[in-house]
């Protein structure tokens, strides 16, 4: 029977993957390759790094596998304490992400193509296929931002479950509720408030870092069996 230890590190472990993926995804690929409002010089950075856009759409697949990974692990841990719970950390932080990663991983491929050349690109010449390129580019970017419902949705039965089964620190538990809550926000302001998006992310970073806190104590500690189940 594997302990609840080894079962809390086997998660830490999947989730640190996941996060070493996640800054090179959703940051270094973007910044390289997209010039903000220049179409052609972002056609121009994708024909040239062609293979650090293939890497961004590999690191999409795998991060959408990853996703699922983690979920299944943090399943395998909570699922004594509370089923439904769990099941819920399947759902909203393992299929639905996974399946947003891979469908959004089609956006880039789009950028590619037009870049690239392939049967379809004749079609555009010039300005027109540089802004494809570029919307293609936006376009993942804000299938990003619509996924971060479910990087806040997730993290929220993630923390009562901590809570509730004192395998870590229960601080913990409230610091990714918080953090659950600062993902909603930093989703659905850039949709409802876009002038106020760089604020919403300043605020929610300290509460983002509960992630990181989470994943580093499953990590090293691992988890404390439970009291209750002794009794």
């Amino acid at each position: 029977m594997t302990s609840t230890s080894t079962k809390a590190r086997i998660a830490g472990l999947l989730y640190l993957l996941l996060a070493v993926f996640g800054p090179f995804l959703l940051i270094y690929v973007p910044n390289q390759l997209v010039a903000d409002g220049n179409p052609a010089a972002t056609a121009s950075n994708i024909a040239t790094h062609e293979m650090l856009l293939r890497f961004g759409i590999a690191s999409d697949v795998v991060g959408g596998v990853l996703v699922l990974a983690v979920a299944l692990a943090l399943y395998w841990l909570f699922e004594p304490v509370d089923r439904f719970q769990a099941w819920l950390i399947v759902i909203l932080g393992g299929i639905l992400p996974c399946a947003i990663y891979f469908l959004n991983s089609l956006n880039w491929f789009a950028a590619l193509v037009l870049v690239h050349g392939d049967s379809v690109a004749p079609a555009f010449a010039g300005p027109q296929r540089d802004d494809l390129v570029m919307l293609f580019m936006r376009l993942h970017h804000y299938g990003v931002v619509v996924s971060l419902v479910f990087a806040g949705l997730w993290l929220l039965p993630i923390g009562s479950l901590i809570i509730k089964s004192g395998y870590v620190p229960k601080f913990i538990g409230w610091w990714l509720i918080l953090a659950g809550m600062s993902w909603l926000a930093q989703s659905i302001v850039p949709i409802l408030l876009p002038q106020y998006s760089d604020i919403a992310s300043t605020v929610g970073f300290p509460f983002g870092l509960g992630e990181i806190a989470f994943l580093l104590w499953l990590l090293v500690m691992g988890a404390k069996e439970r009291a209750s189940v002794a009794t």
